[in-house]
């Protein structure tokens, strides 16, 4: 079975399209197809592994996409270093198809 997906933002995040836009990217770029739970940063059902990060944040299987600690961003945007070194507001397509094929942050 493969493992949960989450999308975890807040309302009026600029970075959440871009994020889910590299979801999709991810999911064909690791042959699967879509399908990920979605959660604002404020819903008390929210897992307790989810809480403490910006948003928006990426959890697979329970983890963090890039091992990013939950206290460094709070309750804001977050933004994610590609791997060319530049700033974006989602995390890069192959970091996600790397954390849904199950390899390490």
């Amino acid at each position: 079975m493969p493992p949960v997906v989450d999308l975890v933002f807040f309302d009026g995040c600029p970075h959440v399209e871009a994020a889910r836009g590299a979801l999709r990217r991810a999911f064909a770029e690791a042959g699967r197809q879509d399908g990920w739970s979605e959660w604002r940063s404020d819903d008390p059902s929210l897992p307790a592994y989810a809480r403490g990060f910006g948003s928006p944040s990426i959890f697979v299987g329970g983890r963090e996409v890039t091992g990013a600690d939950p206290a460094c961003s709070g309750g804001s945007c977050r933004v994610y270093q590609g791997q060319d070194g530049a700033l974006a507001g989602a995390p890069d397509p192959a970091t996600l198809a790397a954390a849904l094929a199950g390899e390490s942050a």
